[in-house]
């Protein structure tokens, strides 16, 4: 049969072709058609299917435990900050303002931790800034202040200055020509657990005399430590240089040491930085000490019943699929 005979002919309904690479040492891949009985198809699928189980596995579950680790993490709301009037928008502008400035910070965010911008029009000027925590990775950092801008809509509205604050970044917005002291109290948490011994202020307050002097020599203005039983962590605003950034820091530290007395853990956001500390120590202190954790216990134990949801759902969808894939293959093997 010629060459050209080969292109119009008929294969028959009975039989099916495919093409069967063989390759050999050269690295060259030979394609050979090969007649073959449909039960190879049925086999061949199977195999793919088999294979393919870690990959669906790893898709129902891994995504679905990475994003609820990820929006536990990052994503926990801490405080927001709107004035209790709006601002006084006659053309109608500030919200197209928001819009371009909201744009601009969430587009900067996947290759920064810390941007500042401003932008308006003849009447309004609106400068606003994120910052991410310096640990964050530059798509977690993205994917925290993607969320921002629609929170801060949602509570905050028209109201300017605003200021949303999650556990991984921040946004404050404000009018050009707003000012505000970069030590102002923004908020702060003191536990409830307390700790009985009569050593843990001075072990807590040698561990904040740590925290200042490292963050003054860190390079970026952020320190996450251990000191002894203490975690210890505190950033400042990109805008800070390192003397600025330890005097904020210090009065944080005031702050905690004056309002927090012998709490095992507090946290303390001023404009310009923040600081937590935590003991990890948990002798000596009197009734049950996860107390103070009750509330980070119900969120895990919340994200673990989402996840086993989450897997049961696509345990049930991988039963449906096989069993449709079993009788789709058997309806073929048997020829109806």
């Amino acid at each position: 049969m010629e060459l050209g005979e080969k292109k119009n002919a008929q294969i028959p309904n009975s039989t099916s072709y495919k093409i069967n690479p063989k390759t050999f040492t050269t690295g060259k891949t030979i394609l050979n058609w090969e007649k073959h009985n449909p039960q190879m198809d049925i086999s061949s699928s199977k195999a793919c299917f088999l294979l393919s189980l870690p990959l669906f596995f790893n898709l129902c579950f891994g995504n679905s435990l990475s994003y609820l680790n990820t929006s536990s993490s990052h994503n926990n709301l801490i405080y927001s900050h709107c004035p209790n009037q709006t601002f006084n928008d006659p053309k109608g502008s500030l919200q197209q303002i928001l819009s371009s400035l909201f744009q601009e910070l969430v587009d900067q965010s996947s290759r920064s931790k810390f941007y500042q911008t401003s932008t308006g029009d003849e009447k309004i000027a609106i400068s606003g800034l994120f910052q991410c925590r310096i640990d964050l990775s530059n798509g977690d950092c993205h994917g925290c202040v993607s969320g921002l801008p629609d929170m801060s809509s949602g509570f905050c509205g028209k109201a300017i200055p605003a200021r949303i604050h999650l556990s991984g970044c921040y946004l404050n917005y404000k009018a050009d020509g707003f000012e505000t002291s970069w030590v102002q109290l923004q908020h702060k948490t003191c536990s409830e657990s307390k700790a009985d011994s009569s050593g843990f202020v001075e072990l807590r307050d040698a561990a904040f005399a740590a925290l200042e002097s490292n963050v003054v020599s860190s390079a970026n203005g952020f320190i996450d430590m251990t000191y002894e039983s203490m975690h210890m962590v505190a950033q400042c605003g990109g805008n800070l240089e390192g003397c600025e950034c330890g005097g904020c820091v210090n009065n944080a530290v005031q702050i905690a040491q004056d309002e927090c007395g012998n709490s095992l853990s507090g946290e303390v956001y001023l404009d310009s930085c923040f600081i937590s500390f935590s003991s990890n120590d948990n002798n000596g202190i009197p009734g049950n000490s996860n107390q103070g954790n009750e509330t980070n216990q119900i969120s895990t134990s919340s994200g673990r019943l989402v996840a086993i949801v989450l897997g049961g759902a696509a345990a049930l969808l991988f039963v449906f699929m096989f069993f449709y894939f079993y009788r789709s293959s058997k309806r073929k093997s048997d020829g109806t």
